[in-house]
């Protein structure tokens, strides 16, 4: 449901899903945005123009994509479209095209997190080399203070 996923995507669990929590659901949900394209997004339904979306405001996004109110080609479209498909109204060729935008997204999640468990694997090595270098150095001290 879509007070779920609202605070699912609101990482600060202060009740608003600020820029940052936009640009982290809309990459999870295979449609990255760019800075402009997230601000422009906040601004189309951001009722009380504190550039953040209340459960309210994030509602009016799902109100507006029902009304057919949404440009197709909008962040916000691509949103409500990807995080509130019903294969009953869409049909058969939503639903793929859902699933292949889920694949997408799963598949750059797995990415990023490759990219990040080898970031870690990089600074564990950092550090054991470091480490070793330390003890040389000890080593190489101890041998000049005898």
């Amino acid at each position: 449901d879509l007070e779920r996923l609202f605070r699912q995507y609101d990482a600060g669990k202060d009740g608003f899903i600020d820029l940052m929590e936009l640009k982290l659901m809309m990459e999870k949900l295979g449609a990255p945005q760019t800075h402009l394209g997230l601000k422009n997004m906040i601004k189309e339904v951001d009722e009380d123009l504190d550039s953040k979306l209340s459960f309210r405001e994030f509602l009016l996004i799902f109100r507006k994509a029902a009304a057919g109110e949404l440009q197709e080609d909008s962040g916000l479209h691509a949103l409500a479209r990807l995080s509130e498909i019903d294969v009953s109204t869409e049909g058969v060729k939503g639903a793929k095209n859902f699933f292949e935008a889920k694949a997408q997204a799963i598949n750059e999640a797995s990415r990023f997190e490759e990219e990040i468990k080898a970031e870690q694997e990089e600074k564990k090595k950092q550090a054991e080399e470091l480490k070793q270098r330390k003890a040389a150095f000890k080593e190489l001290q101890s041998n000049f203070t005898q």
